[in-house]
């Protein structure tokens, strides 16, 4: 039954209420459509505004960053040494105690030689405080009250101010035992900066809670200038240095976890970057960090514990801001984003929604029992085929079939498919260049030379570490052999294994004698054994052929000639040294640039991967001066450019002399350089966009495009007479609504036809009867 005119003026309430509860807001076609116009809405604008000039900063990011890992390197440094010392103090203290016991100066001379790392040392009588022993610097004794040798604090190192105005830390162990008078082990050492290039215009310096300044290193170089113009210069970095070190020394004070930014990993303790003044074009920039305990969850670190922070501080070129063109190049692209994107829109609502909003109108009035009209059957696709199915079964219900509405039944199979597809092809046409094309860089960017410069500086510091720890290893040998009494095997045998216990770095330690036979030995085998302890260097490496390098390290035992003390020192060991952020791959060569140990995975002894790295390490080898000196080169190869560094041990101890070369290298697309910043942003602009296409049209798809084409079929079959499938609809959209409709015609259809077979059954039984 059709509704009269008379129900019709109700269309604003009821009929409204009506297509509401039909076909839920949220479903359908019309969701996607309108997040595709809101996504690319949004992503325009983001494009707008990272592809401009909008949020450059003066400095570029990666010098921030390279300031920050400097400063980080250093903390590391001085956090290292100052536990080491205080490890060193405490173990030959308690060797000492477990020995014989030695005269305070014998104690004193035998530190002096053994460790080269305090200033002054000295030995007191606990119960009288008369100085028994003293060597180096004098140390003053009015900061020893009751708090520092009893209590929780009892023996913790402290910082003590000299008379000449230099801090010194002071440690402290106890010699003797309960049935031996006891005496106080007391070695100072300084603060300050690690023995490090720090290069032509940095300064570094070691800061105090509360921001003061206890030592600092650069500056000194500078002092001797004539000209005022550069006594201004540096009286104006020494006051940014001031400045920055007393807020830095206010960021250190937060917590860790709080102060890091959220999924960042790295460095553990607080660290960041500092922008200061500017002078005649050059931005103060530096690099704070708090010393941290390497791994504060299975031990606490002494040097930690002082509240110190090391600030790198580094004036650089102010970066000049992008023109008006760069912010016109961001919007045009955004620009042509938006008309793409709107277009693309069009395409669907012409192409899918308004068709199938029709077909959803025409099969809810046929439903309804309006047969008069013919269906407005749409022009292509499934739409047409269910629109086409949609007329046969209006025909079949009983509407007029002379009808000019009425159509053949559509053979069209590609559908839906076809706008999605040319939808995608015109967000295509921005995502693919924007994404590959724009913004593209070759090895004409320019780097700034401070990167060189901080990488050649940063690899310095990296050698200066993996050199003091093969000296330190190399020092507790010699510690250890003045314990080993070698006429006691397992005397010697138990010493070894707690020497082992106490120093992860060594993965075996054994004794040889004169013919080069194993005495005694803790850890693994020995993997490389000499022949003649006598040809034994200091250190050395050997295992070539093997899968791995074998570091060794040896000290000759007093009094027992041909006897030598040797421990392997485990690659993985020298391996942690070399691991830092914002250093790319590092390696340790030997003096033929085969690989000993590297950050990342690496075979025995091989070659560097290129001849510019092999030659970079063959010219940091050749001395200039007093010795060999670390370089920086930029290698410039295709479209790529590589920063690379390489800084041969020098300085003191045996490990001077062995000719090894820590070398690095890394992609400068790595820096958060402003060119290949845009050409990151670029990439990820064309990612997000077809992203958005994923998700749009790969909705549209799911919801619309699949359930159409099932519905059509099943529409063709209902036309054609099938009245036993049931039509179950799956979405609660307008393809669900269609599909109720489709299967309350079946029903009408099935009712119409019951009805006819009734009545041409009637008369035939009533003939009977009569």
């Amino acid at each position: 039954m059709t509704p009269t005119r008379a129900a019709r003026p109700v269309k604003g309430g009821r009929r409204r209420s009506r297509r509401r509860a039909d076909m839920p807001l949220l479903g359908g076609v019309r969701p996607p459509i309108a997040l595709l116009c809101v996504l690319v809405l949004a992503l325009a604008g983001l494009t707008a505004q990272v592809l401009g000039p909008a949020g450059e900063q003066a400095v570029p990011e990666a010098v921030l960053s390279s300031q920050q890992h400097f400063a980080e390197d250093g903390a590391i440094a001085l956090r290292a040494s100052i536990d080491e010392r205080v490890t060193d103090l405490n173990r030959t203290a308690a060797a000492l105690n477990a020995g014989t016991p030695v005269k305070p100066e014998r104690v004193l001379s035998d530190l002096g030689k053994t460790y080269q790392k305090w200033t002054g040392t000295t030995v007191l009588d606990l119960e009288s405080g008369k100085v028994l022993a003293a060597r180096g610097e004098t140390i003053p004794l009015g900061w020893l009250d009751k708090d520092a040798l009893t209590g929780d604090t009892a023996l913790k190192p402290r910082m003590v101010r000299l008379e000449t105005g230099d801090v010194r830390l002071m440690t402290m162990a106890v010699l003797g035992s309960e049935d031996r008078p006891q005496q106080l082990l007391i070695a100072s050492n300084s603060l300050s900066v690690p023995a490090i290039n720090l290069g032509q215009f940095r300064s570094m310096a070691v800061v105090a809670t509360g921001g003061e300044i206890l030592a600092t290193a650069g500056f000194e170089q500078s002092e001797a200038l004539n000209t005022d113009q550069e006594r201004k210069e540096l009286a104006f970095l020494q006051k940014q240095m001031s400045g920055l070190s007393a807020q830095a020394a206010r960021e250190t004070e937060q917590d860790p976890v709080s102060a890091r930014e959220p999924g960042s990993r790295g460095y553990p303790g607080v660290s960041g970057t500092l922008v200061g003044g500017s002078y005649k074009g050059r931005v103060t920039t530096a690099g704070y960090a708090s010393l941290s305990s390497s791994d504060p969850e299975e031990k606490k670190s002494v040097g930690a514990g002082l509240g110190l922070t090391v600030v790198a501080l580094l004036p650089v070129i102010q970066q000049q801001a992008a023109g008006p063109d760069r912010e016109l190049y961001g919007l045009l692209a955004a620009g042509a984003l938006v008309v793409l994107g709107l277009l693309a829109a069009a395409v669907l609502w012409a192409t899918v929604q308004r068709p199938l909003l029709r077909l959803f109108l025409e099969s809810r009035r046929l439903a309804r029992g309006d047969l008069t009209r013919p269906v407005d059957v749409p022009r292509w696709g499934e739409a047409a085929r269910i629109g086409s199915a949609l007329e046969r079964l209006r025909v079949q219900l009983g509407g007029p079939a002379d009808d000019p509405g009425g159509r053949q039944r559509v053979k069209g199979r590609f559908g839906v498919r076809g706008p999605l597809a040319l939808t995608a092809v015109l967000l295509l046409l921005w995502c693919v260049p924007v994404g590959l094309l724009l913004n593209r860089t070759d090895d004409s960017v320019s780097i700034p030379a401070s990167m060189v410069a901080d990488q050649r500086d940063r690899t310095d510091l990296v050698a200066d570490r993996v050199r003091r720890a093969l000296n330190e290893a190399q020092a507790d040998l010699v510690s250890t052999s003045r314990l080993i009494d070698p006429g006691d095997a397992d005397a010697g045998r138990a010493l070894l294994e707690e020497t082992l216990r106490e120093h992860t770095r060594y993965q075996a330690l054994y004794l040889l004698d004169e013919d080069g036979e194993v005495v005694a030995r803790a850890g693994e085998e020995p993997r490389a054994p000499f022949a003649d302890a006598d040809e034994l260097p200091l250190v050395r490496v050997a295992g070539k052929g093997g899968k791995k390098p074998v570091v060794q390290a040896g000290a000759p035992l007093p009094g027992d000639k041909g006897t030598t003390l040797v421990g392997e020192v485990r690659v993985e060991f020298l391996n942690s040294l070399l691991k830092r952020p914002g250093l790319g791959e590092v390696r340790v060569v030997d003096s033929k640039a085969e690989t000993i140990a590297a950050s990342d995975g690496f075979l025995a002894f091989e070659e560097l991967p290129r001849d510019a790295l092999a030659d970079l390490v063959r010219a940091g080898s050749v001395h200039v001066g007093a010795g060999p000196v670390e370089n920086g080169l930029l290698i410039r190869e295709g479209r790529g450019t590589t920063v690379a560094a390489a800084a041969p041990f020098s300085g003191g101890g045996v490990a001077a002399d062995l000719g090894w070369t820590v070398v690095s290298w890394q992609n400068a697309k790595d820096f958060q350089i402003t060119p290949y910043q845009r050409e990151d942003r670029s990439v990820l602009a064309g990612l997000l966009g077809l992203a958005l296409i994923v998700v749009c049209l790969g909705w549209v798809h799911l919801v619309v495009a699949r359930p159409m084409r099932a519905l059509a079929a099943g529409a063709e079959k209902l036309a054609d007479g099938d009245l036993k499938s049931v039509l179950y609809p799956r979405y609660q959209d307008e393809v669900g609504a269609v599909v109720r409709s489709l299967e309350l015609l079946r029903q009408q259809l099935q009712a119409r036809k019951q009805t006819q077979a009734r009545r041409l059954a009637e008369p035939q039984a009533g003939v009977r009867g009569r």
